[in-house]
Protein backbone atom coordinates (compact mmCIF):
# COMPACT_ATOMS: atom_id res chain seq x y z
CA UNK A 1 0.00 0.00 0.00
CA UNK A 2 1.17 3.76 -0.86
CA UNK A 3 2.48 4.81 2.48
CA UNK A 4 0.79 8.41 1.83
CA UNK A 5 -2.48 6.53 2.08
CA UNK A 6 -1.06 4.17 5.06
CA UNK A 7 -0.24 7.33 6.59
CA UNK A 8 -3.56 9.60 6.11
CA UNK A 9 -5.29 6.42 7.03
CA UNK A 10 -3.72 6.37 10.79
CA UNK A 11 -4.12 9.80 11.01
CA UNK A 12 -7.67 9.39 10.92
CA UNK A 13 -8.27 6.48 12.87
CA UNK A 14 -6.18 8.67 15.55
CA UNK A 15 -8.25 11.66 15.14
CA UNK A 16 -12.07 9.85 15.26
CA UNK A 17 -9.84 7.76 18.52
CA UNK A 18 -8.85 10.47 20.52
CA UNK A 19 -11.88 12.56 19.56
CA UNK A 20 -13.96 9.60 21.25
CA UNK A 21 -11.84 9.39 24.09
CA UNK A 22 -11.80 12.84 24.82
CA UNK A 23 -15.90 13.09 24.53
CA UNK A 24 -15.95 9.90 26.88
CA UNK A 25 -13.48 11.22 29.14
CA UNK A 26 -15.28 14.87 29.21
CA UNK A 27 -18.68 13.23 30.00
CA UNK A 28 -17.02 11.50 33.26
CA UNK A 29 -14.90 14.00 34.92
CA UNK A 30 -18.28 16.44 33.56
CA UNK A 31 -20.30 14.14 35.98
CA UNK A 32 -22.79 13.33 33.16
CA UNK A 33 -25.87 11.47 34.88
CA UNK A 34 -25.72 8.28 32.59
CA UNK A 35 -21.87 7.99 33.66
CA UNK A 36 -22.11 8.98 37.77
CA UNK A 37 -25.52 5.72 37.29
CA UNK A 38 -23.10 3.37 35.25
CA UNK A 39 -19.89 3.75 37.96
CA UNK A 40 -22.50 3.37 40.75
CA UNK A 41 -23.90 0.37 38.69
CA UNK A 42 -20.01 -0.90 38.61
CA UNK A 43 -19.92 -0.79 42.71
CA UNK A 44 -15.93 0.65 42.59
CA UNK A 45 -16.95 4.43 43.77
CA UNK A 46 -17.27 8.26 42.15
CA UNK A 47 -13.74 8.33 42.14
CA UNK A 48 -12.99 5.59 39.26
CA UNK A 49 -15.11 7.57 37.53
CA UNK A 50 -12.96 10.64 38.03
CA UNK A 51 -9.80 8.28 36.95
CA UNK A 52 -11.46 6.19 34.01
CA UNK A 53 -11.92 9.93 32.45
CA UNK A 54 -8.61 11.34 33.37
CA UNK A 55 -7.04 8.31 31.78
CA UNK A 56 -9.15 8.68 28.39
CA UNK A 57 -8.18 12.26 27.88
CA UNK A 58 -4.59 11.56 28.78
CA UNK A 59 -4.45 8.54 26.50
CA UNK A 60 -5.96 10.39 23.66
CA UNK A 61 -3.77 13.35 24.10
CA UNK A 62 -0.75 10.86 24.21
CA UNK A 63 -1.61 9.37 20.99
CA UNK A 64 -0.21 12.97 19.27
CA UNK A 65 2.54 12.76 21.14
CA UNK A 66 6.21 11.81 19.89
CA UNK A 67 7.59 9.10 21.64
CA UNK A 68 4.24 7.90 23.62
CA UNK A 69 1.92 7.60 21.12
CA UNK A 70 2.28 3.45 21.67
CA UNK A 71 2.02 3.71 25.26
CA UNK A 72 -1.43 6.16 25.37
CA UNK A 73 -2.67 4.09 22.91
CA UNK A 74 -2.07 0.85 25.00
CA UNK A 75 -3.34 2.55 27.88
CA UNK A 76 -6.42 3.32 26.11
CA UNK A 77 -6.76 -0.77 24.75
CA UNK A 78 -5.98 -1.79 28.43
CA UNK A 79 -9.22 0.57 29.72
CA UNK A 80 -11.10 -0.65 27.13
CA UNK A 81 -10.20 -4.37 27.53
CA UNK A 82 -12.18 -3.16 31.45
CA UNK A 83 -15.00 -1.70 29.45
CA UNK A 84 -15.34 -4.67 27.84
CA UNK A 85 -15.40 -6.91 31.35
CA UNK A 86 -17.23 -4.84 32.78
CA UNK A 87 -20.11 -4.73 29.98
CA UNK A 88 -20.26 -8.44 30.37
CA UNK A 89 -20.08 -9.12 34.13
CA UNK A 90 -21.91 -5.90 35.06
CA UNK A 91 -23.46 -3.92 32.92
CA UNK A 92 -25.29 -5.52 30.07
CA UNK A 93 -25.36 -5.83 26.43
CA UNK A 94 -23.76 -2.44 25.08
CA UNK A 95 -19.92 -3.45 25.02
CA UNK A 96 -19.89 -2.75 20.88
CA UNK A 97 -18.62 0.78 21.66
CA UNK A 98 -16.04 -0.05 24.41
CA UNK A 99 -14.56 -3.25 22.11
CA UNK A 100 -14.42 -0.94 18.91
CA UNK A 101 -12.45 1.33 20.82
CA UNK A 102 -10.34 -1.24 22.07
CA UNK A 103 -9.55 -2.60 18.40
CA UNK A 104 -8.86 0.97 17.46
CA UNK A 105 -6.67 1.59 20.41
CA UNK A 106 -4.69 -1.70 20.06
CA UNK A 107 -4.10 -1.08 16.07
CA UNK A 108 -2.78 2.48 17.00
CA UNK A 109 -0.75 0.47 19.90
CA UNK A 110 0.30 -1.79 16.93
CA UNK A 111 1.29 0.97 14.70
CA UNK A 112 3.29 2.82 17.03
CA UNK A 113 5.17 -0.22 18.53
CA UNK A 114 8.44 0.53 17.05
CA UNK A 115 8.64 3.12 20.10
CA UNK A 116 8.37 -0.11 22.61
CA UNK A 117 11.39 -1.35 21.25
CA UNK A 118 13.59 1.99 20.98
CA UNK A 119 12.68 2.13 25.18
CA UNK A 120 13.45 -1.05 25.97
CA UNK A 121 16.90 -0.95 23.95
CA UNK A 122 17.52 2.42 26.01
CA UNK A 123 16.87 0.93 29.44
CA UNK A 124 18.88 -1.85 28.57
CA UNK A 125 22.12 0.15 28.04
CA UNK A 126 21.49 2.02 30.95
Amino acid sequence: MNKPIQKSGLLLVKIVTAAAFIAAGLSKLAGAEMMIAVFDTVGLGQWFRYFTGAIEIAGAVALFVPGIQAYGAALLAVTMGGAVLAHILILGPSLVPALVLGILSALLAYAHRSQLTTTWKVQREI
